[in-house]
């Protein structure tokens, strides 16, 4: 990823109150673009975006993707350059509870997102953000390309398995060539400071381990591909770089997952935070009955590190030490926003050497 890129550039993202959305809008704005971001409200109280005063450093609209009307609107007065669709129903037991309300959003969302670009003629790129839960998981040890078959066994995986059909779909049908330069971007699962969501294993650790509770744990065994919100980030801002100087060329999907060692079982992540939160944290097996998630996912990145020449800079023990000092410095007091804008400089600093 190139910094100096971004000066001046107009990016629109979809999902920017969500916690990665916020990460990615901070980045942006410290490499100087002009950023506009299109969410509901913050999903989390706390909330990054809050606790970084989003709103105030960035034109903020609150909006549904759902409302194609609307979306069209913001899309057709910012005139961005650049897009990045975020914006998603994000959680596999939520999708169990309200699928209805996962695939509107999930998959009529992007729909939205892909119909309002079409004509936009200030649009050079869009990157759709999906995730790693696309695939036909058949729980096998080595990992998913790009080119396999999409699928999923739960609500949220199968919505993004869609949206990456409606996306090379898309592509195919009206950006083949004209317009906008159309990819998809799938991650792992993605870790980082000031994400309070739901369901989410190291948010959930460190808020049990700072209530002196024990952690109470659904699928030790599963595996899963950890990374730190920065590197998935860095792939998405060095594909849009691709897609506006070369198009065609990258128009099409692309994983950023970790390391292929970093792929570690639940119980692996939570003894390393036991480790290093100290001896008051402790952890349980949640024996109650579960509704059905993965207990194997890998990805296979080799086409992002060989022709984008990206590469995760974070290992997983880095990343969980880069969370717990992020909680610890807010928990004593520090600025939400210092303390992200300082990961991201380390991040940077890291990518540059």
């Amino acid at each position: 990823m190139n910094p100096a890129f971004w000066k001046g550039k107009a990016v629109f993202v979809t999902g920017h109150t969500g916690f990665k959305g916020s990460w990615l809008c901070l980045w942006l704005q410290m490499l100087g673009a002009r950023v506009t971001g299109y969410a509901l409200k913050p999903p989390t109280r706390p909330s990054l975006f809050q606790l970084a005063g989003l709103a105030r450093t960035m034109k903020s609209i609150v909006a549904d993707v759902r409302d194609l009307a609307r979306l069209k609107m913001a899309l057709r007065r910012t005139k961005p350059q650049i897009v990045i669709h975020m914006a998603a129903q994000s959680l596999v037991r939520d999708s169990y509870a309200d699928p209805v309300g996962t695939y509107a959003t999930n998959v009529m969302g992007t729909v939205n997102m892909l119909e309002a670009v079409r004509g936009l003629k200030s649009v050079r790129v869009v990157v759709i953000v999906s995730s790693d839960t696309c695939y036909e998981n058949r729980e096998r040890e080595t990992g998913y390309r790009e080119d396999e078959a999409m699928g999923g066994h739960d609500p949220y995986s199968s919505s993004k398995g869609c949206a990456e059909l409606v996306t090379a779909a898309y592509r195919r049908s009206f950006f083949s060539g004209i317009g906008a330069a159309v990819a998809s971007a799938r991650a792992g699962n993605v870790i980082g400071g000031g994400d309070w969501s739901k369901d989410r294993l190291v948010h959930g650790a460190l808020r049990a381990f700072a209530a002196r509770r024990a952690l109470r744990v659904r699928n030790p065994s599963a595996v899963r591909p950890w990374q730190h919100v920065l590197d998935p980030l860095n792939g998405y801002l060095t594909l849009a770089e691709r897609l506006w100087d070369e198009g065609p060329a990258y128009a099409g999907a692309w994983n950023f997952g970790p390391a292929d060692k970093e792929d570690r079982p639940v119980s692996w992540v939570v003894r390393e935070l036991v480790r290093r939160w100290g001896r008051e944290a402790k952890w349980v097996t949640d024996q109650t009955r579960q509704p059905h998630e993965a207990g194997l996912l890998r990805l296979d990145c080799s086409m992002s590190r060989e022709r984008l020449d990206w590469r995760p800079r974070v290992d997983l023990g880095m990343a969980l030490d880069w969370v717990i000092e992020w909680h610890r410095r807010h928990a004593s007091g520090e600025n939400a926003r210092k303390l992200t804008e300082e990961q991201i400089a380390r991040f940077q600093d890291g990518m540059s050497r």
